[in-house]
């Protein structure tokens, strides 16, 4: 079996939109398992949002809520533009984290306050 590291490139906005929903789903609804039956999808959807967390500063921060509003409207515009590029222009494509593989149940949370969800 070919365990090749696959890199995923998002843009900032991407990557902290998506780790909130992820935050949402794995956390705070309980529902993984009702979203995702198969459990081997778990491990990538573990390793992915573990990255996440890892990676991404915002979801520390007091400001969490207008931060994490104004990436989905920028998102939003850009997916109504047409624009439909993975990284910003003029990003560095070359540091892109690369995806951590995890056991389940040891993902990162998005700390223990919830910080401001």
């Amino acid at each position: 079996m070919d365990e090749q590291a696959i890199n995923i490139r998002l843009t900032r906005d991407q990557a902290f939109v998506l780790s909130d929903w992820l935050h949402q789903v794995m956390f705070q609804s309980d529902d993984l398992e009702g979203i995702v039956q198969d459990r081997a999808v778990w491990s990538p959807i573990y390793a992915i949002s573990g990255t996440l967390d890892k990676t991404l500063s915002e979801i520390f921060m007091p400001d969490y809520g207008p931060r994490l509003e104004a990436a989905k409207a920028r998102l939003r515009a850009n997916l109504y533009s047409g624009a439909d590029d993975s990284t910003a222009p003029g990003q560095d494509t070359t540091d892109a984290p690369q995806a951590h593989q995890i056991e389940r149940g040891t993902a990162v949370s998005h700390g223990e306050s919830d910080q401001g969800r």
